[in-house]
C-alpha cells in the first residue's frame, strides 16, 4: 500500500512539471497523420521510408510510409533542400506542419521544415524497382526486403488483422487460449511426416536421450488440447506446426501456423460446424472492415457471410478412396463455388481418436472437413472417440496402446462426449485474399530445399 501511495505521488509530481514554451511537434505514424482530424496547422513528426521522389522548379514532393497503412503521406518541401541521398528506400524523420491538401483523394498533406535521413539507400542496386510490380516469384529470392512492397506489406496488415480477429472472437466465445507445447513426444496425425529433434552443439548429450524419450516438432496440438477440455469446457491454441512432407505443392509449408479448437460436451458434428462457420465468418468480415483499402489490393477476395452448406454426393467418387486436392476443388465447384461441409469419411482414412458412428457395411467415423474455392480442404475436425473400450480396440489393432496409455486415461477419469478442429491460417488467408501460392502469405517460408534466413 506504501508503494502505491508513492508511485502516486510520483506519477503527480510527474505531472505537474511546466510544460516547455514551444510546443514539441507529436510524432505520429502514417496512418494517424492521414486520418488526422482538425489538426492544420499542427507540428509532427513522421518516420518512415521514402516510396517516391518527385522534383519540380519550386517544390519537391516526396511520399513516405511507415508500413501503418497502404497509402503513403505526401510530403512538400522547397526546391532548394539537399534531396541527394533522398532515394527511393532511404529512411527519413520528417518534421514540419500539417496542411490541408488541395490533391484529391488525401485529407493532409505535410509541410517539410526539416527532413533527415536515417539511412541510406541506393536505388540503383536496390533489387525492388520504383514503380515495378515485381511478380510474387521474384520477390521470394528476396525474403528479407520483400516485406517493403505494397502487395506483401498489404498481405502482412491483413495477417495481423486477422490473427487479432481469431482471438477476439474466441475470447468473446468464452474459450481458454492454451498454450501446447512446440517440442512433443507423439505424433497426433499419425502420418511419420516429423522433424526429430537432436541435441546440438557443445552440449554432450547420447543420441536420442535429451528427453529420454524421442521428440519431435509437433504436427498438430490437437492431443494437449483434448487434456485441456478435461478441465475447461472450450479451449484454443494458435500456433506453428511442422510437417517434414517433401511437397513444393503451392498449399503445402514445411512450417505454418494453425489454429485449433477443442469443445467439451459435444455430440454432434452440426456443433462444431457451427462454430467452424461462425469463425470462419467473424474473421474474415473484420478483416474487409478494418482492410479495406489492402484487400482491393489483393487479386481477390470472398464476400462474407456466403452460405456453407453441408454436401455429401459420395457416389460421386469410388467409396473408401481419401479425396485428393482436384477432388476437393470438383466438389466445391459442383456447389456453385462456395464453402462446403464434407462428412462421416471412412474410418479406415481417419486417425485412432475420430469417433465411430457404427454405421454397418460403410463405417464411417464423424469428421468433417470444410472445403472453399480455390484452395480445398481448410477446416478439418470431428467428433473424438470418448468411449473407452472404441478406443482402447483402435489403438490395440494399430499397436498404439502403450504409447497412448495417458490417452486412454482420459477416458477413464471424468470423460465427456467432445469434438474440435483445426483451421490452417495460410490457406485461410489464401482463400480470402485469392494468393495463389502459400508461400506468399507467411513472412518468411520454410519448405523443401529452402530455409532463408
Amino acid at each position: 500500500m506504501l508503494g502505491a501511495r508513492c508511485l502516486l505521488r510520483a506519477v503527480r509530481f510527474c505531472s505537474s512539471v511546466p510544460c516547455p514554451r514551444h510546443k514539441p511537434s507529436a510524432k505520429l505514424s502514417v496512418r494517424d497523420t492521414l486520418g488526422a482530424q482538425n489538426m492544420s496547422g499542427e507540428r509532427v513528426t513522421v518516420q518512415g521510408w521514402v516510396r517516391s521522389v518527385r522534383s519540380q522548379k519550386e517544390v519537391l514532393f516526396l511520399h513516405v510510409n511507415d508500413g501503418s497503412s497502404l497509402e503513403s503521406l505526401q510530403v512538400v518541401a522547397d526546391s532548394s533542400l539537399d534531396s541527394r541521398e533522398l532515394t527511393f528506400g532511404s529512411s527519413v524523420e520528417v518534421q514540419g506542419q500539417l496542411v490541408k491538401s488541395p490533391s484529391k483523394g488525401q485529407n493532409v498533406e505535410l509541410k517539410a521544415e526539416n527532413i533527415k535521413v536515417i539511412g541510406n539507400c541506393d536505388a540503383k542496386t536496390f533489387p525492388i524497382r520504383y514503380k515495378e510490380r515485381h511478380p510474387l516469384e521474384y520477390l521470394r529470392q528476396y525474403p528479407h526486403l520483400r516485406c517493403r512492397t505494397n502487395i506483401l506489406g498489404s498481405i502482412l496488415r491483413i495477417r495481423s488483422e486477422a490473427t487479432a480477429a481469431i482471438h477476439s472472437f474466441f475470447k468473446d466465445s468464452g474459450f481458454v487460449h492454451i498454450h501446447t507445447p512446440i517440442i512433443t513426444s507423439n505424433d497426433c496425425e499419425g502420418a511419420g511426416e516429423l522433424f526429430q529433434l537432436h541435441a546440438a552443439g557443445k552440449i554432450k548429450v547420447p543420441e536420442e536421450n535429451f528427453f529420454n524419450v524421442p521428440a519431435y516438432l509437433t504436427v498438430s496440438g490437437q492431443l494437449h488440447l483434448e487434456v485441456m477440455s478435461g478441465a475447461f469446457t472450450q479451449v484454443f491454441t494458435f500456433g506453428p506446426t511442422f510437417r517434414a512432407e517433401n511437397s513444393q505443392s503451392r498449399r503445402h509449408l514445411a512450417e505454418f501456423y494453425m489454429i485449433e479448437a477443442e469443445i467439451s460436451f459435444v455430440d454432434s458434428l452440426q456443433d462444431l460446424m457451427q462454430v467452424m462457420e461462425k469463425l470462419f465468418k467473424a474473421t474474415t468480415m473484420m478483416v474487409l472492415s478494418n482492410c479495406p483499402e489492402d484487400v482491393k489490393l489483393c487479386y481477390k477476395f470472398i464476400a462474407p457471410g456466403q452460405k456453407i452448406r453441408t454436401y455429401a454426393e459420395k457416389q460421386l467418387f469410388n467409396w473408401g478412396i481419401d479425396l485428393q486436392t482436384e477432388h476437393e476443388k470438383y466438389l466445391v465447384k459442383h456447389c456453385g463455388n462456395i464453402p462446403v461441409f464434407v462428412i462421416n469419411y471412412p474410418l479406415a482414412l481417419k486417425p485412432f481418436y475420430m469417433r465411430d458412428n457404427e454405421d454397418g457395411p460403410q463405417h464411417t467415423v464423424a469428421a468433417v472437413d470444410l472445403l472453399v474455392p480455390g484452395v480445398g480442404e481448410l477446416f478439418g475436425g470431428g467428433l473424438r472417440e470418448e468411449r473407452y473400450h472404441f478406443l482402447e480396440e483402435r489403438l490395440a489393432r494399430s499397436r498404439l496402446t502403450e504409447v497412448y496409455q495417458w490417452y486412454l486415461d482420459l477416458r477413464r477419469f471424468g470423460s465427456v462426449p467432445h469434438g474440435g478442429f483445426g483451421m490452417g491460417f495460410e490457406r485461410y488467408l489464401q482463400c480470402i485474399l485469392g494468393v495463389d501460392n502459400i508461400k506468399d502469405v507467411i513472412p518468411f517460408p520454410r519448405f523443401p530445399h529452402s530455409c532463408l534466413l
